[in-house]
């Protein structure tokens, strides 16, 4: 995989930017997929290219659009002459409580977490089938054992979970399909979702006493991309224990 093509969506921000970044350093060149942060992509972008002349692009696209998924796979094919990852981290994540749920959250919740890396999935696999690559799914602790307030985000990423071991059998053996599991690595940036005490509440039953970094995530991606061969059909928790007794 060193020296070859990764799709990284949602790499322009927070975890996304530290997997593209760890990437990067282990010598991949990057796609880098973005939404609405496009002016982040840019200034990542170019940081990388600095680095290293020509090994990053930017792909714009809403993931929510289907017929979009298609371009997005084949711009970064084009952008470096084929593609050999794809790594599924964009996500929406936002509370659901049961009884207000609407059929637009439904669709965009089901659709950033579960449909877009589906449909990405199958319009990369003959790319990645030639080249005997890799996808990496971004997943969440939540998948196994779901969030109070939010049924559809955690249904969603449990059938993440679900469509990684089924991937996994149907792209054998040319092609590797794992998951990553964060715990709590970054806390949501509207303030919205866990309180200061909520926080304290997570970290104190999380058996490491802390959150997580961003790295810990890429590092994780970077392990099931590059340095696991044998490796497919897993999903690994990255979590500081906290899956032990959430």
């Amino acid at each position: 995989m060193r020296d070859r093509a990764v799709l990284v969506t949602g790499g322009a921000r927070r975890i996304g930017a530290a997997i593209a970044r760890r990437l990067h350093g282990a010598g991949v060149r990057v796609a880098l997929h973005c939404h609405r942060s496009r002016a982040a992509a840019d200034t990542l972008a170019a940081q990388l290219n600095a680095a290293r002349a020509g090994s990053c692009a930017v792909l714009q696209a809403d993931l929510l659009d289907l017929a979009a998924l298609g371009s997005l796979v084949e711009g970064a094919a084009g952008a470096f002459g084929g593609l050999d990852g794809l790594v599924n981290n964009a996500s929406s994540f936002y509370a659901t409580p049961f009884g207000s749920v609407g059929l637009s959250q439904w669709d965009d919740l089901l659709g950033t977490n579960l449909r877009a890396p589906f449909f990405l999935a199958q319009a990369a696999a003959p790319h990645l089938r030639a080249a005997r690559g890799a996808i990496v799914n971004v997943i969440d602790i939540h998948a196994e054992r779901p969030l109070p307030g939010f049924p559809v985000y955690s249904a969603a990423k449990a059938g993440l979970a679900g469509l990684t071991r089924a991937l996994a059998l149907d792209l054998a053996p040319e092609v590797r399909v794992n998951g990553v599991a964060p715990g709590a690595i970054l806390w949501p940036e509207d303030g919205r979702h866990f309180d200061p005490d909520e926080r304290d509440r997570i970290v104190s039953r999380t058996p490491l006493r802390r959150t997580g970094d961003p790295d810990d995530v890429a590092g994780a991606v970077k392990y099931l991309l590059l340095d696991a061969p044998f490796v497919t059909g897993q999903v690994l928790a990255v979590d500081g224990g906290r899956g032990l007794h959430l």
